[in-house]
């Protein structure tokens, strides 16, 4: 899939599903209720969104300090957005790293150590969904009691979060069992011909290099960058707080009662669904089951809406930046390239960028 088709099909799944949302469940009232809708609180609900996005673009001002690289905060905002960008268009949401990696590496960042300041920053806030969901669901029973959906989602959630911490710990302890596992799945994907048989040996050797990456930069991230690590783990709590806080005003907003601890839940579930969503971006299943989830807290006439409001203010306003940033910044070819071609990483390189001095390396 090339760039432009992922973007084609982001844009179709995600209007034609919310076009479909808001023909079943907007009625009359939902029109009478949207004007009377209170436009400070919307306002707020962008507040929250600009304050997630410094909260992001500081986070990676952090974390490339624990790596023992410096970057400011407006190549951190400048890496926000392309993230924005690169997951809508890809599956997974798993598109941002290439764009991000690049610029860091044009700004003398080294590829070994943009690659990790980049994992580290998706894995901080997937750890911490896994967190908030199961702590927010003991303290908050109530939301699951008798309601089957999301009981079912929030056990899909429950089985991916034990999964990945089982993956962090073990890759931080135990690298050889991940490389080994790798190596395994590389295989059982040729077998099945997912993977083509002449790109087994570079794709284990990057998963054995990725693996390393992470340990060594978690190694810095515990001795010399403890303290710009701790900073970003904050950050990346404050960046969660604010996002989840723009739905509670969207409703707040129409005049709707809400809880507030219910409404973070259900962001927590769907959001960390939505990294495992094979569409680009997530694109038509966040719209779609959005206006589900979100129907257990406010009426169905309003569920759609507020599903594709929440969508607009913390994904389609960054994306629409990412694709300002990415075509300005990098130029559609580059752009295309990297989305194609991520950058390429030696090993030899990799090791050399976590033994030289970073301060011989900037201008």
């Amino acid at each position: 899939m090339t760039l432009r088709k992922g973007l084609v099909l982001f844009l179709l799944l995600s209007f034609g599903v919310s076009a479909v949302v808001l023909l079943s469940s907007v009625d009359g009232e939902t029109w009478s209720t949207i004007l009377r809708a209170d436009k400070r609180l919307l306002l707020l609900a962008l507040v929250f969104v600009l304050s997630a996005w410094a909260c992001d673009a500081s986070r990676f001002c952090a974390l490339a300090r624990a790596a023992g690289e410096k970057i400011d905060f407006k190549l951190g905002m400048v890496l926000t957005w392309l993230h924005y960008f690169g997951c809508a268009v890809t599956p997974m949401q798993s598109g941002g790293g290439p764009f991000q990696v690049y610029v860091l590496y044009k700004r003398k960042v080294p590829l070994g150590k943009g690659i990790a300041i980049t994992l580290t920053r998706t894995l901080l806030t997937i750890l911490i969904l896994g967190i908030v969901v199961p702590v927010a669901v003991f303290i908050e029973p109530e939301l699951l009691r008798g309601r089957l959906f999301l009981k079912g989602v929030f056990s899909y959630v429950l089985a991916f979060i034990i999964i990945s911490w089982v993956l962090v710990v073990l890759s931080i302890t135990r690298p050889a069992i991940i490389k080994r596992w790798g190596r395994v799945f590389t295989l059982w994907l040729k077998r099945f011909g997912v993977v083509k048989p002449e790109r087994v040996l570079k794709i284990v050797k990057r998963i054995n290099l990725e693996v390393d990456n992470y340990n060594l930069n978690f190694q810095m991230f515990f001795s010399c960058g403890l303290k710009h690590f701790l900073l970003a783990i904050v950050l990346s709590v404050f960046h969660l707080l604010f996002i989840f806080s723009v739905l509670p005003c969207l409703i707040a907003s129409v005049n709707l009662p809400f809880h507030y601890l219910q409404a973070v839940l259900a962001q927590a579930v769907f959001m960390f669904l939505l990294y495992f969503v094979p569409t680009p971006g997530a694109s038509g299943v966040a719209e779609g089951g959005g206006a589900a989830l979100f129907g257990l807290l406010v009426p169905w006439n309003m569920a759609g809406v507020m599903a594709i409001a929440w969508r607009f203010f913390t994904e389609y306003i960054a994306i629409a930046m990412g694709v300002v940033v990415a075509v300005k910044l990098l130029g559609w070819g580059v752009t295309e390239e990297l989305y194609e071609h991520e950058p390429p990483v030696e090993e030899e390189a990799v090791e050399n960028d976590f033994s030289d001095d970073p301060g011989d390396r900037r201008e």
